[in-house]
């Protein structure tokens, strides 16, 4: 006698895997049926979840690099700026903050400021500037990354990285261990570090001597 036939038969099941569609070198799947983009479209990449549901990939936020001045100081020139722009601009109470992305090696030859800098207290340059800074009783600091290509005029000057330019400094100049200075130095003192290198002519103030 054959054996029963069961009533209920499951029924195998096969797994068949979509086809990803390439699109600008993104692979992707929604939903279990490939996406389908103009080629003028732009595409976002995304990807396929358990669920078939899919998710946009979230571009991180670029973090800024550090600005290139710190300090209280009033600018006249220009500045490229590739990154968020925040503040008021207007005759009295300006304040402008600038959030810039990391600069690329390419184009770090160019100055980040090309123009006049004028300060009260104290400045720092950690970036790549141009063109005059002056302060009557300030003091500035160039950073041991900064670059200044710029001529100098203020009370002291503690450089770190390279200036090439002229440098007026009323009280004091000091030049740390990587210090890179080409152009004169006019100062009532000076202090170098070993290591500092200084190629120009070098005038001594007498005191009570100041340069106009």
């Amino acid at each position: 006698m054959p054996p029963a036939t069961p009533a209920l038969k499951k029924e195998q099941q096969t797994h068949v895997e979509e086809p990803l569609n390439q699109i600008d070198g993104v692979q992707a799947v929604l939903g279990g049926a490939p996406v389908v983009a103009p080629p003028s479209a732009s595409v976002t990449p995304i990807r396929a979840l358990p669920t078939g549901r899919a998710q946009p990939r979230k571009d991180a936020g670029f973090q800024p690099r550090i600005p290139v001045i710190t300090g209280e100081a009033s600018y006249r020139g220009t500045m490229p700026v590739d990154g968020i722009i925040s503040g008021q601009l207007g005759a009295a109470g300006s304040a402008v903050m600038i959030k810039q992305r990391p600069r690329q090696a390419a184009i770090d030859s160019e100055p980040e400021l090309d123009g006049e800098i004028i300060f009260k207290d104290m400045l720092r340059i950690n970036g790549h500037v141009a063109g005059k800074i002056s302060s009557g009783q300030g003091t500035l600091i160039v950073d041991g990354s900064a670059r200044v290509d710029a001529s100098i005029d203020v009370a002291v000057c503690v450089v770190s990285g390279t200036v090439n330019g002229d440098v007026i400094a009323q009280q004091r100049v000091e030049l740390g261990p990587a210090a890179i200075v080409n152009g004169d130095i006019c100062t009532a003192s000076l202090a170098m570090k070993p290591g500092a290198v200084f190629t120009g002519n070098c005038r001594m103030l007498k005191n009570g001597d100041r340069v106009e």
